[in-house]
């Protein structure tokens, strides 16, 4: 291995002719890939991290358990009845070395209420501590500090704690640019330009811990040759500021005198009583409060790494996989009923992810991007399986972690163990999180639909409108194609005299070339009307799949009267009183009629297949000699002796001919348990 030279480190990354620094964004993934990355490249003897000495035995016990995710929290000391004695906790908790801590020590983890303050006697001061949030340290795979602590530990190089011991501890953090920006960018090029916007720590705490920082720093270099440095880049020209002025302060030989002599010749800030931290496990749903990045792109990154396979382009293909994983899932929960996500429709899902970042000012996409992204392409349902798909992570807990006690996590809070809600701040800040509201038709539980099904009345049912109302328009439109079709079986071509009647016929005049005429078409206008359509959606249909078979009749002038076969209701609850069926075949009569059930007519009995019950029974009804058949496939020889039979003639309207998303739509068919839930229908009903 050799040496590290002056000249492979940017001027601006040198601290000092022993010490790197590099600037990072706490929780980026592509921080924690460029910091690997410099370690391996560069020979190390050191690495220092901004984290206190009294984190590093909890700290790394749990790097050595990653992709399994933990937090470390530092409770306060706090409400004693008493100070605790010197000879527990001495007047540093740990010293200044790198060695670990100075000696072992118990702390008694009881509050109690006593006569005595902590400190002033002021009240104020009392609620101060009491509402003071616990400090965490996120053992997250994307953190840049832990994987240079990682990487170190893999490599048997010595870490060095060298954050001062705060308690309550007071984050420092702000809005940055976009991490993604230093795949294309130097680690050195990224800090300059986000120098000048960096602001000098405008607490006394900070101000503290970057002082102390830096005097850590100057004490390693006389004993190590390399040291690396991973720093915010909040605090990095700071730490820069404090170790130039430590150096030039004139009238103090530092590197002649002890630590302690120094330290108190330089008034250099003391530690803190702390308590020992301890690890929690994280609940799996309350992750997305927990990692820097998406825990499915988290479990990308895990899993290039332990594939050893290339990992620079897992932020932006990570968003591709979401998509696909989460078309998976969706077909595989609605089936027959879900949309085609083709890939031209996700090519469109991913370009309006693109539009929304840039408008956001980003190069990459965050969650409530994604997800608003999918749901105006392909619909709540799909966005809903996103966002699932983009919370699932890959590494779930093993069973010989089951000990550690689980925390549930929000926004700078958790829930403990014992049930209590305290606030959170972590001392590896990433940009700032809020929340965000976006509307998604949620899915129901399964105890709610257990308990409509069994509320369910079986004497009262009926439609929804507005679902009778496109699925009318939809009959109109059918009805619409099969006349132009009728009408262009019976068009001719003429020659070209003074019109071109219904337009020019191509083919004909192409023909007839070599008489340099021109031919247009004729198109008589059509005779007589249609009133019966028939819709089939799933040919040939399993009866298994659709058990329900009934006949509806219009409630108003404007319905037709509706017979049809479709999937049980009442094993998909979607609401109080409301559940969800899916067509498998309908037929329509316009202007409604009255006629019998034709599931219990006898003079249907004749058919053998639900599609040819429904053929009959419109051949049966149907007061025009052409019938209106929609289907994928045009009507086979079977299909057309039984409309000879009854003297009729079937029209085929292919199905390709109209969206296949609107007619997955037009599929679904809610139903009721009364007219009175109408009233609130729309609030649980939700399109695929």
């Amino acid at each position: 291995m050799s040496d590290v030279t002056s000249d492979e480190v940017p001027e601006l990354l040198r601290l000092g002719p022993r010490i790197t620094v590099l600037p990072v964004i706490h929780g980026s993934g592509q921080f924690a890939l460029s910091v690997r990355r410099w370690m391996l490249d560069h020979p190390f003897d050191c690495v220092a991290v901004p984290l206190p000495e009294s984190f590093r035995a909890e700290v790394e016990a749990a790097v050595l358990e990653l992709p399994r995710p933990t937090i470390v929290i530092q409770a306060s000391p706090v409400n004693f009845e008493t100070q605790p004695d010197e000879e527990d906790w001495g007047s540093t908790p740990w010293d200044a070395s790198d060695d670990g801590p100075a000696d072992e020590f118990e702390t008694n983890d009881d509050v109690v209420d006593g006569d005595e303050d902590v400190g002033d006697d002021d009240d104020d001061d009392d609620d101060d501590w009491d509402d003071a949030p616990l400090s965490y340290v996120p053992v997250d795979p994307c953190q840049p500090v832990i994987m240079a602590i990682r990487a170190a530990m893999g490599e048997h190089i010595p870490r060095a704690y060298i954050d001062l011991e705060t308690d309550p501890f007071r984050p420092y953090s702000t809005i940055m640019p976009d991490p993604f920006a230093v795949r294309r960018v130097s680690l050195d090029r990224f800090a300059a330009a986000v120098l000048p916007s960096i602001t000098r720590p405008p607490d006394d705490q900070t101000r503290q811990r970057i002082l102390h920082m830096a005097w850590r720093l100057k004490n390693l270099e006389t004993r190590h040759e390399r040291i690396l440095v991973v720093v915010s880049v909040l605090y990095w020209p700071w730490i820069r500021e404090a170790y130039n002025e430590l150096t030039s302060r004139s009238g103090i030989e530092v590197q002649g005198l002890g630590e302690s002599e120094a330290e108190n010749r330089l008034e250099l800030p003391t530690h803190d009583e702390v308590l020992t931290p301890r690890r929690y496990g994280i609940e799996p749903r309350t992750l997305a409060f927990f990692f820097g990045e998406l825990p499915s792109i988290t479990s990308l990154y895990e899993r290039a790494r332990s594939d050893l396979v290339e990992d620079d382009d897992v932020q932006i293909d990570g968003v591709k996989e979401l998509l696909i994983a989460a078309r998976i899932s969706y077909q595989a929960e609605l089936g027959n009923r879900a949309r085609r996500v083709t890939p031209l429709l996700l090519s469109k899902c991913l370009q309006y992810i693109r539009n929304l970042s840039l408008i956001h000012r980003r190069m990459t996409p965050d969650l409530v991007t994604i997800v608003t992204a999918a749901k105006q392409i392909l619909g709540d349902p799909f966005a809903l399986h996103v966002a699932e798909q983009a919370n699932r992570y890959a590494y779930p807990s093993s069973p010989e972690h089951d000990d550690l006690p689980m925390i549930t996590l929000g926004i700078d809070q958790g829930r403990m163990p014992d049930g209590d809600t305290v606030s959170l701040v972590s001392r590896l800040p990433g940009p700032p999180m809020a929340w965000r509201t976006l509307k998604l038709q949620p899915r129901p539980a399964e105890k709610d639909r257990q308990r409509w099904q069994y509320g369910w009345n079986p004497y009262g049912q009926c439609s929804y409108p507005p679902e009778d109302e496109k699925i009318e328009n939809f009959r109109t439109r059918v009805l619409d194609r099969a006349k132009a079709i009728l009408g262009n079986d019976l068009a001719k071509t003429e020659k070209f005299t003074t019109s071109v009647k219904d337009g020019i016929d191509i083919r004909d005049t192409l023909r007839h070339w070599y008489e340099r005429q021109i031919y247009v078409k004729v198109v008589p206008p059509s005779r007589g009307t249609l009133d019966t359509c028939v819709m089939l959606f799933d040919s040939p249909s399993d009866p298994r799949e659709y058990p329900w078979r009934t006949t509806w009749f219009a409630e108003h002038q404007n319905e037709s009267t509706l017979a049809f076969y479709a999937t049980n209701f009442g094993q998909q609850m979607v609401g109080p009183g409301i559940g969800l069926a899916i067509y498998g075949g309908a037929m329509f009569l316009y202007p409604p009629i009255m006629i019998p059930d034709i599931w219990n007519d006898a003079r249907l009995d004749f058919t053998e297949t639900l599609e040819e019950r429904l053929i009959a029974a419109a051949c049966l009804h149907s007061r025009a000699r052409e019938i209106a058949v929609m289907s994928s496939l045009p009507p086979g020889s079977g299909w057309q002796r039984l409309a000879r039979r009854h003297k009729k003639h079937l029209v085929h309207v292919p199905m390709t001919s109209f969206s296949d998303e609107q007619v997955q739509q037009l599929r679904m068919v809610h139903v009721l348990n009364g007219s009175q839930v109408r009233s609130y229908a729309a609030s649980f009903i939700r399109k695929a």
